[in-house]
């Protein structure tokens, strides 16, 4: 509960800050890539697409502290690839909380175990594990069998050395909404991870199977029976209501990609890590050049069926805190 109001005044703070500011565009959080290598070929990720002589390539410490520091958000996501393949990832990690950002490391958890003691708990940092689904569903989706096991015991040995540990799933049109209770229930009430983020299937471009992302209208019908009789309050979400009520098709919200940018060993991304716009060397080129009117859904095709975290967490944060609404039923239900 202390990392919850820590985290929730540090942000309330800083969009506050940017609304006194009268500022448009400015980064909530920074989605961090020091690396695209990855130990699993996932269906639905395209990182390891790339060629050999780029997933050789790792980003080093102060370029992906140049990075933070540049673009000023307060919270950093430190996806890949898969990042405990970096040598120096746990300096990165070090660097960051001192500097008192919220961190949050992406991991499929292979290397958990290993690497646990070049790290040191803190209420700025969470070691997040992606999982798909219960073993059968999740070893298939990362196309290695007893990839979910691992992943468990991962999750009680960081829990047991004093870490703060999340899940991220990401479903798919072949998940039912049976399918998705039954892994929140597990995440929620038997593992009883700290919180529990979810995301529809989201177009990416480069990933192998493309015949298996949910459009809008999928989505709003899988999570309005996932969250049915009143199962929505019960798991650990960390999501806003309204996010919530945008995957069940209660609320429309238009995308907000300048919130969550991406920095890669290319560079900035436009405009978002789904998409591949282009790069830029620096954050306000990436604010500044970028046509962000043009994206999002009805106004670019690729994003028709998008409503993945990267456009709409952000967007949903700012309707929140415009509505006192909103805001009480944030807190209530946090």
């Amino acid at each position: 509960m202390a990392v919850e109001w820590r985290y929730q005044l540090r942000v309330g703070t800083y969009l506050a800050k940017q609304k006194l500011l009268r500022r448009k565009h400015f980064p909530l959080v920074l989605e961090l890539e020091p690396l695209f290598a990855c130990n699993l070929s996932c269906t639905g990720c395209g990182k390891i697409q790339h060629p050999a002589s780029v997933l050789k390539q790792r980003m080093s410490v102060d370029d992906a502290l140049a990075a933070v520091k540049e673009c000023g958000a307060p919270v950093v996501a430190i996806a890949g690839g898969e990042p405990l393949m970096h040598p120096q990832i746990h300096e990165i990690v070090n660097e960051l909380t001192k500097r008192k950002k919220f961190v949050i490391l992406c991991t499929n958890g292979l290397l958990l175990q290993k690497k646990l003691k070049n790290f040191t708990p803190s209420p700025y940092f969470t070691f997040v594990l992606h999982i798909d689904g219960l073993r059968e569903r999740h070893d298939a989706v990362v196309e290695k069998e007893g990839t979910f096991d691992e992943c468990v015991r991962a999750f009680h040995a960081a829990k047991a050395a004093g870490f703060r540990v999340g899940t991220n799933s990401t479903f798919f049109n072949n998940d039912s909404p049976q399918d998705v209770i039954d892994i929140l229930t597990f995440l929620n009430d038997d593992l009883k991870v700290d919180q529990i983020q979810l995301s529809p299937g989201y177009a990416y471009e480069k990933a192998p199977d493309q015949e298996h992302f949910l459009a809008v209208q999928e989505t709003r019908e899988m999570f309005a029976k996932v969250f049915a009789e009143g199962r929505r309050k019960k798991f650990r979400l960390n999501h806003s209501p309204v996010f919530l009520d945008f995957l069940e098709g209660k609320k429309e919200l238009a995308c907000t990609a300048w919130g969550i940018p991406s920095y890669s060993l290319f560079g900035w991304q436009k405009p978002c890590y789904l998409m591949s716009d282009g790069y830029v060397s620096s954050y306000k080129e990436l604010v500044e050049t970028t046509d962000w009117d043009s994206y999002g859904r009805g106004k670019d095709p690729r994003c028709a069926n998008c409503m993945a975290h990267c456009g709409y967490e952000t967007s949903a944060v700012l309707a929140t805190i415009g509505s006192l609404k909103e805001s009480i039923r944030a807190v209530r239900e946090a």
